[in-house]
C-alpha cells in the first residue's frame, strides 16, 4: 500500500519560514519524481516545485528564490523549505510521487492527504 504523509504545516507570520516533509512508503522511492503542489480556497491545484529522480528541480515562478525542494532517498522523504512566506502562499500543500517512462509519459502517480499552511499576521 502506497502512502505519502505530509507534515510541517501550520500558521506562520508573513516573512516567516516553514519546512514541509513528506514521508513515502510502498514505492521504490528513488525512481519516482517528487513534487509539491498547493490548492488555495476557490482555486485550482497548482504546481509549486518538483524534483526528478536524478535531482533536477523546477519551481513555479511565484516561489522561485524563496522555496527549496530537496529529497533524501535514504529516508524516502522529500522536503520543501519555504522562506519569506507571503499571505498568498496560504493553501493546502500536497505531496506527489510520479513515475515516468523514458519518453516522459506519466505511468502512475500518488498523492498525499495534504497539510495546511496559513500565512497571516
Amino acid at each position: 500500500q502506497v502512502q505519502l504523509v505530509e507534515s510541517g504545516g501550520g500558521l506562520v507570520q508573513p516573512g516567516g519560514s516553514l519546512r514541509l516533509s513528506c514521508a513515502a512508503s510502498g514505492i521504490i522511492f528513488s525512481i519516482y519524481a517528487m513534487g509539491w503542489y498547493r490548492q488555495a480556497p476557490g482555486k485550482q491545484r497548482e504546481l509549486v516545485a518538483t524534483i526528478t529522480s536524478g535531482g533536477s528541480t523546477n519551481y513555479a515562478d511565484s516561489v522561485k528564490g524563496r522555496f527549496t525542494i530537496s529529497r533524501d532517498n535514504a529516508r524516502n522523504a522529500v522536503y520543501l523549505q519555504m522562506n519569506s512566506l507571503k499571505p498568498e502562499d496560504t493553501a493546502v500543500y500536497y505531496c506527489n510521487a510520479g513515475l515516468y517512462n523514458k519518453s516522459g509519459r506519466l505511468l502512475n502517480d500518488y498523492w498525499g492527504q495534504g497539510t495546511q499552511v496559513t500565512v497571516s499576521s
